[in-house]
Order: C-alpha cells, then structure tokens, then sequence
C-alpha cells in the first residue's frame, strides 16, 4: 500500500492545471527517493509518474524494472507515454553507465518504447555536443532498412536521430538527405512558427545553417 505521503502527493499532482514545471520544483524539492518513486508510480497517473522519472534511483533501475515501468507506460496514451520515457531517458537512464550500457542493448528490443529510447538516446549523444561514436554508418544502414516499416513513436526517433546525423557529422549529410527524400517522411506535416520541420531535407538545412 502506498505511504500516505506518496498518496498526498499524487492528489496535489493530479489536477488538469499542474504543469511540468509545478513536477520538476516538487522533484528538486524531494532530490532522490526510490521508495517513494516506485509508490508513485505504483499509484499511477501521468503526473505522479512524471515525478517517479526525477527521483528514482538510476542505481536500482535494473532491465526487470525498467521493463516493468516500460509495460505500464501503455496505460497511457501516446504523446504522456513519450515523455514519460524522454523524461526516464534524460533523468535517470544517460546518467549511469549501467543503464547506458542497457540502452546500447534495445536497439531490436520487441518493445517499441525500448527501441525509441535506443534511437533518441543515439541522437542526444550527438546534439548535446559530445564527439559522435563511431557507429553513424551502422546506424544509418538500420535506418535505410528500417525506418519506413517502424511503429511511430519507433519512426520519429529514427528520423530525428538521422537529423542529429546529417547536422552534426558532414561526411554523412547527403547520405540522410538522401535518405529523408526517399522516405518523404513528415514532407507534408504543418509546421507550427519558428519551430524546426521534422522532414531531413529541410531539418539538415536549418539545423546546419544556424551553427554557420
């Protein structure tokens, strides 16, 4: 049963006009609580989860638990199911090497949540302004194979990691271009003002253009 701590906190949290930031200054607030994390997400909620994400213990996030927070993401509809996982992937599972040793393993994970999380960690090693690894040709030879057949949460990170790709590493530019021309994926989508399109082509071009 869940503490009555963890019980108050999931009902301040629940309410339609909470917002991310209301969650980050409570996370900030509570540093690092495993026990409690796991209540509240025991507990269920988007919000209360997006709290777990801040301060479970990345040291105790084994693969059985993390699989087991990656099946309950499926109560939840697809764009609070994204960020619970972008939030799991920023906040606990690129800070250890441990977890990022995990990650490195779900790249053909039957869990699309596991394998966008494989794609979009791949991304940020790129846009954070690390050096890349030495894996863009590899990834690029899955992406030409895969990336028009993947589930869509599976293709949008895809995409964006062949973005991060073409932006961030020259000798591999005309390869994703390439490849966003051939899929055409995102051509047609509306774009929301100063807002980066998602199509390669124009992605590259932007995101190249700025950092001239």
């Amino acid at each position: 049963m869940a503490s009555l701590s963890a019980e108050r906190i999931a009902s301040e949290l629940s309410g339609k006009s909470t917002k991310f930031g209301d969650i980050k200054k409570r996370g900030k607030e509570i540093k690092k609580d495993h026990d409690l994390a796991m209540e509240l997400w025991s507990i269920g909620g988007y919000h209360p989860r997006l709290l777990s994400t801040l301060i479970f213990d990345k040291m105790l996030l084994s693969q059985d638990v993390l699989e087991k927070l990656v099946a309950d993401m499926l109560d939840h509809d697809a764009t609070e199911r994204n960020q619970l996982a972008d939030w799991l992937l920023a906040n606990q599972l690129m800070k250890a090497k441990k977890t990022v040793t995990l990650i490195g393993s779900w790249q053909e994970s039957p869990s699309p949540i596991l394998r966008r999380l494989f794609w979009y960690h791949q991304a940020r090693l790129r846009w954070t302004g690390q050096t890349p690894p030495e894996n863009s040709s590899e990834l690029l030879d899955s992406l030409e194979r895969d990336i028009a057949d993947a589930p869509p949460e599976v293709q949008w990170a895809m995409n964006f990691c062949a973005g991060q790709i073409g932006v961030h590493e020259p000798k591999f530019r005309s390869r994703c271009i390439k490849l966003g021309k051939k899929i055409g994926l995102y051509k047609d989508d509306p774009v929301a003002k100063n807002c980066t399109p998602s199509y390669l082509p124009e992605f590259i071009r932007i995101e190249v253009a700025k950092r001239q």
